[in-house]
């Protein structure tokens, strides 16, 4: 049995979730892979927000899991500035409106042994292409793919799609080993990417261990390997990170930020909405003029000191200070929807406690409606508890953290998501074919200024029906100890470790 340490630490968490369950032996450890006999002092300590949904499953939102660890990799990738860089690919090319041409890197090993080529790419795409529901890089997109050859796959669209390789840099489109590939459509991940570290154990809900992966085809990492915790409870992270249990923690709760010494913060805009959905479909909010009175009703700035520390930006719009081109091609909604009276009628306001300042944010909330003349009733639970209800349209409102450029590095995928008739994460339940023809037509333009006046076109659309109330911008809080060297704060939440990030000895700190 290998021997791992205990993180006293995870107790503070157990009176708000379960924390549970220990490192077990890593079977066929691949012999290029690091056996970790490296001093447990040396190996990364991570804290997670967000538990595992779906066992990792790199269909999912679990993906991002992958490149955070640098566990997984995609075929491409986006530069701080939105551009394409090589990855596992080495070079795309549109050979028509409908079909691109992906070329292979030629010496890269999955964590298992086997060789990537165009077969294990096309495998691995051909289960993101089928699965059901799809991944949400792939909504409302119909591919072919095939080899060309052993070292380059072809991918065909339905329809001329001009950010076909911006979709592949997606860590939903992580690539894994055919192995991963149960012929039940389950996924298994673990010791089947292809990043610097490797994936030995994910243990439920409650703790991964990632090791250095040795037979890496680039820059091999400097830490031997990460012990990853998930805590939802942001208290627990932020003690973890004062008392130097945790090394590395995601998402420090603004109210715990000021508890914290300063060179133990990093802070950087991100492009992160706070936003109020309201159901369009079913129950009072079906009410264009109710809907109205709760747009009127809030007091944002009220949000920002009050729950957030003045750490986060005022919502103009969907799309926030992250982007700025959205806040120059802006404008007002015209002619916007005139209140109702709410005459004391009941509505229920849901979100999830995974993100520390949301549950206060509708404490918060629920008193500006009930001002305004609502009764409001609360339903507040861990997000893997409530989504299924959130997305059945089981709640009048619901507030949602929700990252807008989390797949494209654009924002016409998380509007096709949100806002179309077909969208998969729909939580408004908003169908209107004007907006379904404008996130379309925004969605067929190359990458520049007229796609962004198109996706503008689109918000202001959708900011008109009152079906998604914009209310602050975040911020990522993200904390470090001072052992920590070349951790990655990323605005677009893909990046925490790379393969420079390490600790320095104590005595190098003081």
């Amino acid at each position: 049995m290998k021997h791992v340490k205990k993180w006293p630490w995870v107790a503070l968490a157990l009176s708000m979730t379960v924390l549970i369950g220990c490192f077990d032996d890593a079977n066929d450890i691949n012999a290029q892979a690091n056996t970790s006999t490296d001093t447990q002092d040396e190996r990364i300590k991570l804290a997670m927000l967000l538990t595992p949904r779906t066992g990792l499953s790199p269909l999912s939102d679990d993906a991002f899991k992958f490149s955070r660890w640098s566990v997984g990799e995609t075929l491409v990738l986006l530069d701080k500035e939105g551009n394409l860089q090589p990855s596992l690919a080495t070079q795309w090319e549109q050979l028509t409106p409908n079909d691109w041409r992906i070329t292979l890197r030629d010496d890269v090993m999955f964590h298992d042994g086997t060789k990537l080529d165009a077969k294990a790419v096309e495998n691995a795409l051909q289960a993101a292409i089928n699965a059901s529901p799809k991944p949400r890089i792939l909504d409302g997109v119909s591919w072919t793919v095939k080899t060309d050859g052993e070292n380059a796959v072809i991918i065909s669209s339905a329809e001329p799609d001009p950010l076909l390789a911006q979709r592949l840099t997606s860590p939903q489109l992580t690539m894994l080993a055919p192995s991963a590939y149960a012929d039940n459509g389950t996924i298994n991940p673990e010791s089947t990417g292809t990043g610097p570290f490797r994936l030995v154990k994910l243990n439920g809900s409650s703790t991964a261990t990632i090791d250095r992966f040795d037979g890496y085809w680039g820059e091999k990492a400097q830490a031997p390997g990460i012990d990853v915790s998930f805590v939802p409870d942001g208290i627990a992270r932020a003690s973890a990170l004062r008392s130097g249990e945790a090394d590395i923690v995601e998402a420090i709760p603004v109210s715990q930020a000021p508890l914290l010494d300063p060179d133990m913060i990093r802070e950087v805009p991100m492009p992160r909405t706070n936003t109020l959905y309201l159901n369009t479909h079913n129950g009072v909010m079906t009410n264009p003029g109710m809907r109205a009175a709760v747009r009127e009703a809030i007091n944002r700035q009220q949000l920002i000191d009050n729950v957030y520390e003045s750490r986060a930006d005022i919502g103009v719009g969907l799309l926030g200070p992250a982007l700025p081109w959205a806040a120059k091609l802006r404008q007002s909604v015209a002619d916007p929807v005139t209140p109702a009276e709410p005459n004391g009628v009941t509505i229920t306001l849901g979100t999830y406690t995974d993100r520390t300042e949301l549950p206060e944010v509708a404490v918060y909330l629920a008193q500006q409606l009930t001002d305004a003349g609502f009764t409001v009733k609360q339903d507040v639970r861990e997000y893997s508890q409530i989504e299924t209800d959130a997305l059945a349209g089981k709640f009048d409102a619901f507030i949602l953290s929700r990252a807008t450029m989390l797949d494209l590095g654009d924002p016409v995928a998380y509007m096709s998501s949100d806002f179309t008739c077909d969208g998969s994460y729909n939580l408004a339940q908003l169908c209107d074919p004007a907006i379904d023809q404008a996130i379309k037509a925004a969605a067929v333009l190359p990458a520049g200024e007229a796609r962004q006046k198109a996706i503008m076109k689109a918000e202001n659309l959708i900011l008109a029906t009152d079906a998604a109330i914009p209310m602050l911008h975040e911020r990522v809080i993200q904390g470090e100890s001072k052992r920590v060297r070349d951790a990655i704060a990323d605005p677009r939440e893909r990046l925490i470790i790379s393969t420079r990030t390490h600790l320095v000895s104590p005595e190098m700190t003081e």
